[in-house]
């Protein structure tokens, strides 16, 4: 089995609320055994032998059943989660609750890059950088001044992504090493 974290888009935000508690009661009972949560964010850490996209969609499709929220879930090995720290280009140089990384479902469409750039160039101070299947973000101001929302960089990138801070994915990291 291996570790991987599932991060639930759009969750305890905007009305979809679950409690962590019973998130994890609910998928140890599913059978994945041992399962962590970190913060309220909807963060689960877990073991799983399915790969990657196929755990995504069941998660997916467990948290719409379990708790009528339909959403998405993007899912990362402990490798990916280091690398969205180790890679991100503007970790250590802006504060760690402004800097995120984004977990992107996919590699954004061909141009979605460039578009998301040029849509946003002359309108905030924010920087951009992209990765693989992650797009890196320092919000420089504040997440809440800025327009660079998550449906402003969906529609120009062409897939979903759910955003974490580098306080929580060090936090996530940590927890995920951990992990046993």
């Amino acid at each position: 089995m291996t570790t991987r974290l599932a991060l639930l888009g759009s969750i305890n935000i905007g009305g979809n609320r679950i409690k962590m508690a019973d998130l994890r009661e609910k998928l140890s009972a599913r059978g994945f055994g041992a399962v962590e949560t970190v913060a309220a964010s909807g963060n689960v850490i877990l073991s799983s032998d399915e790969d990657e996209q196929t755990l995504a969609d069941d998660l997916a499709a467990f948290v719409e059943a379990e708790f009528g929220i339909t959403g998405f879930v993007v899912v990362r090995s402990v490798d990916e989660v280091r690398s969205a720290i180790e890679d991100n280009p503007f970790h250590g140089e802006g504060s760690d609750k402004m800097v995120h990384t984004i977990f992107l479902a996919r590699q954004p469409v061909a141009g979605g890059f460039e578009a998301l750039r040029q849509a946003h160039r002359d309108r905030g101070a924010e920087r951009l950088a992209l990765g693989d299947r992650v797009l890196y973000l320092d919000y420089v101001h504040g997440v809440g001044v800025s327009d660079l929302t998550g449906r402003f960089i969906e529609k120009r990138l062409g897939c979903r992504g759910t955003a974490r801070n580098m306080t929580s994915l060090k936090r996530i990291l940590a927890k995920m090493e951990d992990f046993a």
